[in-house]
């Protein structure tokens, strides 16, 4: 159904964070029940270039949603897009705010 690599629990959460120190590392918590978070996953799906990042099915893995939500400080909401780096969160958009351009020239600004 989804063309990333789902987080479904905390050890992949842990993977994630660790791997965020060699390079940066996007999530995307997604509801299924929300049209607006299909619109957001739907940009980020048709990308150009594509983004990669790990999804978040906050309905299926709520557990690991909420402690994503508590390990990088950050107010719960879906659609969100995190940018991890380092072990932190140094980017934070949700709703119609997710534009995949935008998330592409936070991505260059670290690189550069």
């Amino acid at each position: 159904m989804y063309s990333s690599p789902q987080l479904t629990n905390e050890a992949a959460l842990e993977a994630l964070i660790e791997e965020s120190h060699a390079e940066p590392v996007l999530i995307f918590k997604h509801s299924t029940r929300c049209s607006i978070s299909s619109m957001a996953l739907n940009r980020m799906l048709t990308s150009n270039p594509p983004l990669h990042y790990r999804l978040i099915d906050v309905i299926a893995s709520r557990p690991v949603s909420n402690k994503v939500a508590e390990v990088f400080s950050v107010h719960h909401e879906s659609p969100q897009l995190l940018i991890i780096h380092k072990g932190e969160c140094i980017y934070e958009a949700s709703h119609l705010e997710i534009q995949p351009r935008e998330i592409l020239q936070e991505l260059q600004a670290i690189q550069s």
